[in-house]
């Protein structure tokens, strides 16, 4: 497709100087000597620079330094391998005093992530490495210098510079931006006045890396005296164009340049190269050969300190870093001739008032305004819309800027986007010519900040989602791989038992051998537990339930004769009672006496029980406890029969006892009615030394056994 108007067409118009225009447009008054007539001045050092990290239109490095460092002047302090990042560079000797958050040059002032240095005094340079020769070298290695160099666009942009000298479609127009268009600001005029050849030489270095067909160097009509430098310092140059270009706002914008020199129109959503055409600035040139031919990097910029606020308003080499407190105390700021301090960073018509004094100055800080009472038109004077269609007039862009302003307002962002609110190039014509003193520009970049704020999100959900599904999928696809590998194996077992028949016979026999093994050992278990363990479970269990039952029968004759004892107390004499008690202790002797025997005799037969065994059986499992049983029969019987000679010999004379001890207790005092409580403890207390007997009894039997 080809693209119109033709090279040649361009050529032939650039030559007459007959140039195209773009729509709408501006002339607001220049106001440019008041700081274009002195040359350009070097300003002391600071007490202290603030350097961002991030100082261009793209990835920011990774600090490379540490508080404390010694840095010398030019030492990069940032370093990153991501294509749209370039370093920044220590704009001279000092020490690293601080890393951290810092009010940025941002109309918001939101802090940044900024590099705090304290300079010695001493400006000692870092090792450079000029080129003299560039034309030697690789042309990606001379771009990997710029980039080195930490060049980015000093238009106002800040785009890396290496990125549009790395472009692969072909060039036509390497065009020159020294227009400075907008109010104020001269420091462009100043540095083309001031060093021409210097800029001359940075447009041979990207003449060589580009190869356009022609080179064009754009100036205002307003700047004789830069137009006649860049003509002296490019005359030996045929393919150098320099061309005096109408002073409009906003003529110095990229699309609006292109548009006046070549005809052509920048795509919506594309770029100048598009078209065949690439933009540099005057400074950026300047930057690039200092950094080729000098090898210094890009660490300082010309600054315009202006306004009716200023004793000495000029154009100032600054450091980059260098606090705008700095520089203003240098120009001579008069805060009292203002109605509110306000200091401007840019133009009039582009330009953002800071938040801090303390803001440092960047690579796109092209001037600082201080402007005096009444001298700028002031927000608060803002009215309503009176629909009167200047601003759609004045737009560069061919927009509808007062829809534009009622839908951002509304925060209406499919409206804005609808109506092109990306197209903005916020020069600020539109408010400039508003009668009611809208700051329109505001509430489009408002409107741009959340649009793009919501991208973000909206990207960062996305993304997220899309890892999500690429997991679950990557999952699904290993389970199905597994499950695909099992079956496979299975296939491959079956396909072989099958072609080996002698293999299915060997594992049915296998298996046979470890189900008669099992049968067989199930069985040995079971006949040497039966003939043993049975009869002595069985045993036991009836003997526990005699046991159970026995004590039964005499805790209700206990309970029986205590309530006859309680019930009759008070009626029967002193002697009677005592005759009771006696034969109620002969009676619970001859109990314990009569229990010790039966318990005893329990026991023989338990044993006389486990005495038959299997006289067949010979494994040594059924011998072992036969044995056993045969010794611990004898010595049962022994025990039982000592036991019950014990119990009938000492139950005459415990009966002795027990009456004795009776008729003394009834001697020393006479009987006590009992009281319930006390006859519940006594049972409680009975009970306790029956069940501590009990358990000496089992203990004494188990041990026997």
């Amino acid at each position: 497709m080809a693209i119109t108007p033709s090279f040649d067409t361009v050529m032939e118009r650039l030559k007459r100087q007959d140039l195209w225009q773009f729509p709408g447009g501006v002339h607001p008054p220049g106001q440019k000597s008041l700081s274009n007539t002195t040359a350009i001045a070097r300003v002391q050092l600071p007490e202290v620079l603030y350097i961002p990290v991030r100082q261009h239109a793209g990835l920011e490095g990774s600090v490379c330094v540490e508080i404390g460092s010694q840095v010398l002047k030019g030492q990069p302090l940032t370093y990153s391998n991501a294509p749209y990042a370039v370093p920044i560079h220590a704009p001279t000797s000092g020490v690293i005093t601080e890393i951290g958050e810092h009010t940025s040059a941002h109309p918001s002032g939101v802090p940044e992530l900024t590099i705090t240095m304290r300079p010695d005094g001493n400006d000692t340079w870092t090792e450079l490495f000029p080129i003299h020769h560039y034309q030697h070298l690789d042309k990606n290695a001379l771009i990997e210098r710029i980039c080195d160099a930490g060049i980015a666009g000093l238009g106002g942009a800040g785009f890396p510079t290496h990125i549009k000298t790395s472009s692969t479609k072909p060039v036509e127009f390497l065009i020159i931006n020294g227009i400075e268009c907008e109010p104020y600001i001269s420091s462009d005029d100043r540095l083309m006045r001031e060093h021409a050849w210097q800029i001359r030489q940075g447009v041979d270095v990207l003449n060589h890396l580009l190869s356009p067909k022609c080179i064009v160097i754009a100036v205002e009509d307003n700047k004789p005296e830069a137009l006649k430098a860049l003509n002296i310092a490019c005359e030996d140059n045929q393919e150098i164009q320099v061309v005096s270009v109408p002073t409009v706002y906003p003529a110095g914008g990229e699309k609006q340049l292109i548009q006046v020199l070549t005809g052509r129109e920048v795509p919506r959503k594309g770029l100048p190269n598009d078209i065949g055409c690439v933009m540099f600035n005057v400074g950026t040139c300047f930057a690039i050969a200092d950094a080729i031919f000098s090898g210094k990097p890009l660490l300082e910029r010309v600054v315009t300190l202006t306004g009716t606020a200023l004793q000495k308003p000029q154009n100032v080499w600054a450091l980059l870093g260098t606090p705008v407190s700095h520089l203003l105390s240098y120009a001579g700021y008069m805060p009292h001739n203002q109605n509110e301090q306000q200091v401007i960073m840019g133009g009039p018509m582009m330009g953002f008032s800071i938040t801090s004094l303390d803001t440092p100055v960047v690579k796109i800080t092209n001037c600082l305004l201080a402007p005096a009472k009444n001298e700028l038109p002031s927000a608060a004077d803002e009215r309503a819309c009176i629909r009167c269609g200047f601003c759609t007039d004045a737009c560069p862009a061919s927009l509808l800027p007062q829809q534009l302003y009622w839908y951002s307002k509304a925060k209406d962002h499919d409206k804005t986007q609808e109506y092109n609110l990306f197209d903005c190039i916020e020069c600020g014509a539109c408010a400039y010519v508003c009668p009611s003193e809208i700051p329109l520009v505001h509430y489009y970049r408002k409107a741009k900040a959340e649009i793009r704020n919501q991208r973000d999100e909206n990207d960062k959900s996305e993304k997220a989602k899309q890892r999500f599904e690429a997991r679950k999928a990557r999952l699904l696809e290993e389970k199905r791989l597994r499950e695909e590998k099992h079956r496979l194996a299975a296939e491959q077992r079956k396909q072989a038992m099958a072609k080996d028949g002698s293999a299915q016979d060997k594992i049915a026999a296998a298996l046979a051998r470890a189900k008669a093994k099992k049968a067989k050992t199930a069985a040995q278990t079971e006949a040497v537990e039966q003939p043993i363990d049975a009869p002595q479970k069985s045993a036991e269990s009836s003997t526990v339930k005699d046991k159970q039952a026995k004590v039964a029968a005499a805790v209700a004759r206990a309970k029986a004769k205590k309530a006859e004892q309680t019930t009759s107390a008070q009626s029967q004499p002193a002697s009677e009672k005592l005759d009771k008690q006696a034969k109620v202790a002969a009676a619970v002797a001859r109990a314990k006496a009569k229990k010790a025997r039966k318990q005893a005799e329990a026991e023989q037969g338990v044993k006389q029980e486990t005495d038959v065994i299997d006289p067949t059986a010979t494994d040594e499992t059924t011998a072992a406890p036969g044995k056993k049983a045969k010794v611990a029969a004898p010595v049962a019987r022994a025990k039982a029969k000592k036991a019950a000679q014990k119990a009938a010999q000492s139950e005459p004379a415990e009966a002795e006892n027990d009456a004795a001890s009776v008729a003394e207790v009834n001697d020393k005092e006479p009987p006590k009615e009992k009281t319930a409580e006390q006859i519940k403890r006594e049972k409680v207390a009975k009970a306790i030394a029956k069940a501590k007997a009990k358990a000496k009894q089992n203990k004494s039997g188990e041990n026997a056994e």
